[in-house]
């Protein structure tokens, strides 16, 4: 579905963007991990559309995993507590895990999963997330790799949902407040 949506206020990052920059952050990957083991681990469920796209875009083997873990509920600004909905199948033990997200808003989701795949003794942990809201951070958390950096606004598409509703929209817009007030 196209990123023109009547509910679509402005759009941030369009289809085009989103494919050129994944093509530019493969070969980063590529280069990074050419000689390890890589589990990319995706964060459900936004991170589906980015996943897929990263993971064929490289050409370094890797294996896939899922989690899903939440600190929003319903509504449009994250509670800070997070909880864990589906956890990994995969051991993560001596692997090295690159975290899949589709968006960093506050950190706080990121940090506590970063500590708790360390603590389940992963030999190296990065993150690459195609967005990235510099304005919205609440704690610091270290990023390898950024698509975009984009304003502190609710934004939906690529995966990136309101109620589970938009994530099939092409690209990423800001939703108009009308929707969510």
């Amino acid at each position: 579905m196209q990123i023109n949506h009547p509910d679509i206020t402005q759009v941030l990052v369009t289809a085009d963007q989103i494919r050129d920059r994944i093509s530019e952050l493969a070969k980063e990957i590529d280069e990074f991990y050419s000689d390890k083991d890589v589990l990319l681990l995706g964060v459900l469920k936004g991170a589906v559309p980015f996943m897929a796209d990263l993971s064929r875009a490289l050409s370094i083997p890797a294996q896939q995993d899922w989690m899903a873990v939440s600190s929003y509920g319903s509504g449009t600004v994250s509670s800070g507590v997070v909880r864990i909905l589906k956890d990994l199948d995969a051991d993560v033990k001596d692997r090295h895990v690159l975290i899949v997200e589709d968006i960093i808003d506050s950190g706080l989701t990121l940090s506590w999963l970063t500590s708790n795949l360390k603590a389940r003794g992963a030999a190296s942990v990065e993150i690459v997330t195609l967005l990235r809201k510099p304005d919205a951070a609440k704690v610091k958390i270290t990023v390898r790799w950024v698509g975009f950096d984009i304003p502190n606004e609710f934004v939906v598409g690529y995966g990136l949902d309101f109620n589970e509703n938009y994530r099939s929209l092409d690209g990423v817009g800001i939703l108009s407040p009308a929707v969510y007030s």
